[in-house]
């Protein structure tokens, strides 16, 4: 068993677990309600203002005590405070916009990039070059924001393309005339 398993979760006064079964959890609180699908075999026991994962007898199920812990843990702070992502357009004319439930994305190409922006989600754009991802639901969130970035990943030459917002990108020196 992993030592992060064994540790207690603790739940904060104004969010609310309740269990369906064996494999269904349901966090509310503040900002909203989530549920997360735990894996078969392992469970989630409830003592006064802590949580506990506990794998059941087969020792198939210890990998994911960590990983459904985690899970459990990232929907509390998300109905608590919620996950925030932000990425930056670096390049000439390189602009972002919402138009509904679409993200249009201008990067050089001939052709709008249009992203729909998943449920739960919101996207804001600063400046027309930064783009600021909020949701509940961390998974979501990173997945939306690992799905824009692939529209047009920075390139190492000129550092074009959208990254995260700190990321370094390691740039190359280009070819040398003799």
């Amino acid at each position: 068993m992993s030592k992060q398993a064994k540790k207690p979760i603790e739940i904060p006064k104004n969010v609310e677990i309740k269990l369906e079964g064996q494999e269904l959890v349901h966090v509310k609180g503040p900002k909203g309600a989530l549920s997360v699908k735990m894996t078969p075999g392992v469970l989630l026991s409830i003592e006064g203002s802590e949580a506990y994962v506990k794998a059941s007898d087969v020792l198939d199920h210890l990998p994911f005590l960590g990983l459904d812990r985690s899970r459990v843990i990232n929907a509390i702070e998300g109905v608590l405070k919620g996950f925030e992502k932000k990425l930056e357009l670096i390049g000439v004319g390189f602009r972002a916009a919402v138009k509904g439930h679409l993200l249009d994305l201008s990067v050089g190409f001939s052709h709008p990039s249009q992203l729909h922006i998943p449920h739960g989600v919101q996207v804001q754009i600063e400046k027309n070059n930064i783009i600021i991802i909020t949701g509940m639901d961390k998974q979501v969130v990173g997945q939306f924001a690992a799905s824009i970035r692939a529209v047009k990943p920075p390139e190492p030459y000129k550092g074009k393309g959208i990254r995260y917002s700190g990321e370094v990108v390691r740039r190359k020196a280009g070819k040398t005339a003799k």
